[in-house]
This record gives C-alpha cells, structure tokens and sequence, in this order.
C-alpha cells in the first residue's frame, strides 16, 4: 500500500509541474509572439500571423530595430523613462527606508495614529488625484515636466514603502538594537550599519515594484510628462497611426521597453519574494 501510495504521490506531483510548465508556456505566449513579430518584415506580418516564422525562420529581420533606433523619439523616450524611474525609485527607498524605521522602533506622539494614515493612503487610487495635482503643479510651475512626474510616483509609492519596511524592521530583535545603544551607536548610526543590511532583502523587493510600476506606467507619464519628450509608453502610443498600428515600431520598441523590467524582475526575484512575504506577515 506504502509502494502504491508513494508511486500515485509522485505521479500528482509530476501531473502538477507539468500543468505549472504549461501555465508557464501559454503566459509567455504573447512575449513570444510580440518578440517574434519584432523581427519580422510588416509586409510578412499582414500576410500572415508571427507563427510563420516558425516555418520560415529567413524571413527573420532585424531591420526593424535599426529603424528604430534611427527614431529620435523612441530613443530620445527611453532616456526620458529613464530620468523619471531611477529618481521616483531612489525617493522611495530612501525616505520610505528612514520612515519605516521611525514608525518602527522611534517614539513620538501619535505614531500609531500617524501609521494608519498612511496605511489608509494604500486604498487611494490613482485617478483621484489627478485633477487636484495638474492644478497645484500648474501653480508650482510643474506641470509637463519631469521633477512633477518624479514627485508624484514617489508620493503615491511612500505608502506601500512605508508599510512594508515598518513592518520587515519592526522583526529585527529588540536585543540587538538595544546591545548596539550600549556600544554607543546613535539613531543614525545603528539604522546605517544594523538595519539597514538587515532590511536588504525588503529594500531590494521595494525597489523592484517601485521600479516596474514607474517604468510601465502610462497614465501618469500620459497627464504629467513633458509632451515634447514623454515617456516610452506615451512614446509608442504616439506611433499609431490613424487607419493602422505603425507596427514596424510599435513591435521592437514594445519589446525593448519590456525587456528592462523583465530583465530587473528575474535578477532580483528571490529578493522580491524574500522581502513581500517577510514584510506582510507580521
């Protein structure tokens, strides 16, 4: 019974990695099909879908990619992104950082009242404060710039920061804070050298999320950027045409602009899933 129990035991194991391997496959689908039509002439696209190439692999270009990296506003987009996602991104980890610490292990008055503020900011979408903030920024003599784009991701991503590292730091022992008080370290010293390689792994996984969401985002970049040099999304959107998608450079820089982020997400998975577990379950 031991031996049939064991055997059906493995075979559900095996019926499951197999199901995950093509749940996995059929997610990917689209990437495939966007990266191969990336490399495909748009004549040879509109005669036929990107699962041609699987039979005529020659028909495989990379002119695309040299037309658009001869395009000033894609090109000119990317460093855009660039500019707005890795200061929105550095903002939140740093303030985010020295905010979960305070709320964490500081005290003062209303700490607690203060953090369900800023817990209760987590439920607030973005939309709502899209007309109140184009009328302050019109004011500041922000608007259309990238210092406005900037200041609102790192606004609407300190809540989720503060929240997740409050609650990683908040796990670090009492004990060993307070040995490092009796050796003399100062607030600022024990968050630099204690808490702060001990918070690597939720600091890691915040700035991944900051980091996707700021890079993809459209809407924010749509209202906020520069219109003269936007994002890449706001870039590429601009590249379709009236009566058809100008797919020659839609493809391969959809393709590019997803690659970065992809690329951040799988070097850095572990820390991401380290941290998100560890800072929610508290």
């Amino acid at each position: 019974m031991s031996f049939v129990h064991t055997a059906a035991s493995r075979a559900a194991g095996g019926a499951v990695r197999v199901f995950l391997v093509c749940a996995g496959l059929f997610w990917l689908l689209p990437t495939l099909g966007l990266l191969v039509s990336s490399f495909l002439d748009p004549g040879d696209l509109n005669r036929g879908g990107w699962w041609q190439a699987l039979t005529a692999p020659a028909r495989l270009t990379t002119g695309n990619y040299e037309r658009l990296l001869a395009n000033d506003a894609i090109t000119g987009s990317l460093l855009s992104t660039v500019a707005i996602t890795v200061p929105a991104t550095l903002l939140v980890l740093v303030l985010g950082s020295f905010a979960g610490y305070a709320f964490a292990w500081l005290e003062f008055p209303g700490r607690d009242w203060l953090f369900l503020v800023v817990v209760a900011l987590l439920v607030v979408p973005v939309q709502v404060a899209l007309i109140p903030v184009s009328e302050l920024f019109g004011t500041l003599g922000l608007f259309e710039t990238t210092a406005g784009v900037v200041l609102f991701h790192t606004a609407f991503g300190l809540p989720f920061a503060v929240f997740l590292l409050r609650n990683f730091f908040a796990q670090i022992p009492r004990e060993l804070l307070e040995a490092a008080r009796l050796d003399g370290a100062g607030e600022l010293r024990l968050f630099a050298r204690v808490v702060l390689p001990l918070g690597a792994p939720a600091i890691a996984s915040l700035g991944i999320f900051q980091f996707l969401w700021v890079w993809n985002d459209m809407l924010v970049a749509l209202v906020f950027a520069d219109s003269s040099h936007p994002p890449v999304t706001v870039a590429l959107q601009q590249q379709v045409r009236q009566f058809g998608n100008n797919i020659d450079v839609l493809a391969p820089g959809a393709f590019l602009s997803m690659v970065v982020p992809l690329v951040v997400f799988f070097a850095f998975q572990q820390q991401f899933t380290t941290g998100v577990t560890a800072g929610a379950v508290k």
